[in-house]
């Protein structure tokens, strides 16, 4: 590891997303893997991602760190997490710091340039399947990767970060999410028609977070495999097509009539597919 590379409590590299707030929470950590023996000697990168990168993050909230190294976690692991790539697992090691649990993965440089590579623009015009381009592991992996906290390797994760970017990644999750919100709509729509009003209720309403999903990506506020954080991403996004105050009474459903639910119904998929003519994949 560089001095250059470095970065200690004082000084963590500041992401596009990150917060004073998430600097102080995670200042020591990169210390306290190191006396533990969780990193490998030759790392490229130590990120910090999820609600504490984010500055989302409460009392109960987990620490998530990624490692990334060039060859295998040496080291025992609590488990292995699958993934459609070679290797086809990631080590995971799980601490518990201060009362807090800490989750440790560890990734192969290798693993990455797998994941980027399914995200080329060639594979997008080529035509692949938005839906099946990346699991939720290695989509969470690529949109974290866009927020996380970086402890070490900054021209590492420079590097990554200005390598996604110039992907296709935000045109297949975006394309990926609009083609869920076809699907729930057409599912609410069919629903209704045979009278099963309570399920088109619900596939209205699963039609409604894939849209706002593709909005929000669209925008490059990546997320929709963590839709507990929904809220709080439109409300930082602030995106011109959907006010807050016109999503939340829908995600809510507290402007469901319980005596008309069908006018709900044909409302919302109306307004899903109005953000999915206006939602601009790029």
């Amino acid at each position: 590891m560089s001095g250059q590379d470095a970065v200690d409590s004082a000084t963590l590299l500041q992401g596009p997303w990150e917060t004073s707030a998430a600097r102080s929470d995670l200042a020591g950590c990169l210390e306290e893997l190191q006396l533990r023996g969780l990193l490998p000697a030759d790392h490229l990168a130590v990120v910090c991602v999820g609600s504490v990168a984010r500055g989302w993050a409460n009392d109960r909230s987990d620490y998530d760190f990624n490692v990334i190294a060039p060859g295998p976690w040496p080291g025992p692991s609590a488990r292995t997490v699958p993934v459609p790539l070679c290797p086809g697992t990631v080590p995971s090691v799980v601490e518990w710091v201060d009362g807090r649990r800490w989750e440790i993965k560890y990734w192969l440089d290798v693993q990455v340039e797998q994941m980027l590579a399914k995200v080329s623009w060639f594979q997008f015009e080529e035509g692949g399947a938005a839906a099946g381009a990346l699991t939720d592991t290695e989509e969470l992996f690529l949109e974290r990767l866009t927020t996380c906290v970086t402890l070490s390797g900054a021209s590492w994760v420079r590097g990554r970060r200005q390598a996604l970017e110039r992907s296709a990644f935000r045109a297949f999750v975006t394309t990926r999410s609009l083609v869920e919100a076809d699907a729930a709509v057409e599912d609410a729509l069919g629903q209704l028609a045979a009278g099963d009003t309570d399920s088109a209720v619900l596939s209205a309403h699963k039609a409604f977070g894939h849209a706002v999903d593709a909005l929000l990506e669209s925008n490059g506020m990546y997320g929709s495999r963590t839709p507990k954080w929904r809220a709080r991403r439109l409300r930082e996004a602030r995106p011109r097509l959907l006010s807050y105050e016109e999503y939340w009474p829908v995600e809510t459903m507290r402007d469901l009539d319980p005596d008309d639910p069908a006018t709900w119904v044909n409302r919302v998929v109306q307004r899903c597919r109005d953000l999915s003519i206006e939602v601009e994949i790029h």
